[in-house]
């Protein structure tokens, strides 16, 4: 059966992207999260996931830390981090970041590391 969940159900935010869907709204294993950073440093701290975490650069430039890697990633790029590397992102600018990250999972299950 076809799932179509309206945007005012996961984002709180008429004019950004910017919220999450888990998987079982979708019926589906994967979860969603859309990212509207306006403030240049703004991003999630490091982390790690027991699944594979893939991020769409929608818009604007991205500082990745990934493991011990740094990688710089512009609108229309994506990277995918296996599971259980630790990363973070944030925003270059200038301007905003816009991301949409893909849990390869039902749920969010994620360790914070800082």
């Amino acid at each position: 059966m076809v799932k179509v969940i309206e945007k005012s159900a996961w984002s709180g935010d008429a004019e950004k992207w910017n919220g999450e869907v888990l998987g079982r709204q979708l019926d589906a294993g994967i979860c969603l999260i859309f990212n509207d950073f306006d403030t240049v440093g703004g991003g999630p701290r490091l982390h790690s996931h027991p699944y594979p975490e893939t991020f769409i650069i929608k818009a604007g430039n991205a500082l990745f830390t990934v493991g011990d890697r740094e990688i710089r990633a512009t609108a229309g790029q994506i990277l995918t981090v296996p599971a259980g590397l630790p990363h973070k992102f944030s925003n270059l600018g200038p301007g905003r970041l816009e991301t949409i990250d893909i849990h390869e999972n039902e749920d969010f299950v994620t360790e914070w590391l800082e």
